[in-house]
C-alpha cells in the first residue's frame, strides 16, 4: 500500500488494484507542483470525496473529465454533479460500504459544514460531510476529512480499528493538533498518524509539533508533497 501527500488534505492511495485519489484539490493549491499533476494522476480508478467545498472538491469535474474517472461521494453532492454536470457518480451514504478494485470504502461521519459553490459563488447545500474508512492490504486507514472531536469517534475507533490515521489538524475550520492528538489518544489506537488541512495557508497551523508531542508511541509522519509513504 502506497500513500501520496497531494498538499492540503489531498491524497493518493494506492490499495489494493485501486488507485484512489482522495480529495485531490490540485488547481490553485499553493502547496501542489503544477508541473507533476501528470504524475498524480496517473493510473487512477476513483475520486473519492469527502465534501463539496472547493479546498477538497474544486478539481473534481475537471478531473473526472479528463481521466474518465467515476466520483465517488455522498448521495446528494452525487446527484447534483450527475445532473447538472453529467459525470459518472458513485453516491452512497454514512455507514454505506463500497467494494473499489478490492478496497473496502466504508463512509462515516464528520461534523462540518458542506456545500458547492454555483451562480456567482453562492453556495448550494450539497448533502453534509464526512469520512472515510478504507480497508485492505492489512491496513484500515481512517481519513478524516473535515471534522472536529465528535464522540462518534468513539464507536468508530472501536468498530473499524484503524491503524493508520489521516487526521485534519490545521485548527481554524477544523481541529487543531492538539485536538487532534486528543482525539487520537482518547478515541483510537493507531500506529501511524499523518496530519493534513495544515500549512496551506498562514491562517492554518504551520507545524506538527503539538501533534507528535502529544502522541508519545505513535508515528506521527510530517508528509512530503508527492514524496510516497509505504505500508
Amino acid at each position: 500500500m502506497k500513500l501520496t501527500w497531494l498538499g492540503h488534505s489531498g491524497f493518493r492511495l494506492e490499495i489494493e488494484s485501486a488507485v484512489l485519489l482522495i480529495d485531490p484539490w490540485l488547481t490553485g493549491n499553493p502547496m501542489f507542483p503544477a508541473d507533476r499533476r501528470t504524475e498524480a494522476l496517473a493510473g487512477a480508478t476513483h475520486l473519492l470525496i469527502t465534501h463539496g467545498h472547493g479546498d477538497h472538491a474544486a478539481d473534481s469535474l475537471a478531473i473526472a473529465r479528463t481521466q474518465g474517472l467515476p466520483i465517488v461521494c455522498i448521495h446528494e453532492l452525487s446527484e447534483i454533479w450527475r445532473a447538472q454536470e453529467g459525470i459518472e457518480t458513485i453516491g452512497f451514504g454514512k455507514g454505506g460500504t463500497l467494494t473499489l478494485g478490492g478496497a473496502r470504502v466504508t463512509m462515516v461521519n464528520a461534523v462540518h459544514s458542506a456545500s458547492i459553490d454555483y451562480e456567482g459563488g453562492r453556495p448550494q447545500p450539497a448533502g453534509s460531510a464526512a469520512g472515510f474508512m478504507i480497508a485492505g492490504e492489512d491496513h484500515t486507514t481512517y481519513v478524516s476529512g473535515d471534522t472536529d472531536i465528535m464522540a462518534d469517534m468513539d464507536w468508530m475507533g472501536d468498530y473499524h480499528k484503524p491503524d493508520i490515521g489521516i487526521l485534519c489538524a490545521g485548527g481554524r475550520y477544523t481541529m487543531d493538533m492538539n485536538r487532534a492528538a486528543y482525539a487520537a489518544k482518547r478515541y483510537f489506537n493507531f500506529k501511524t498518524v499523518i496530519p493534513c488541512h495544515y500549512r496551506t495557508f498562514p491562517i492554518l497551523e504551520q507545524s506538527a509539533a503539538a501533534l507528535i508531542a502529544g502522541l508519545p508511541g505513535v508515528r506521527v509522519i510530517e508528509p512530503e508533497v508527492m514524496k510516497p509513504i509505504d505500508f
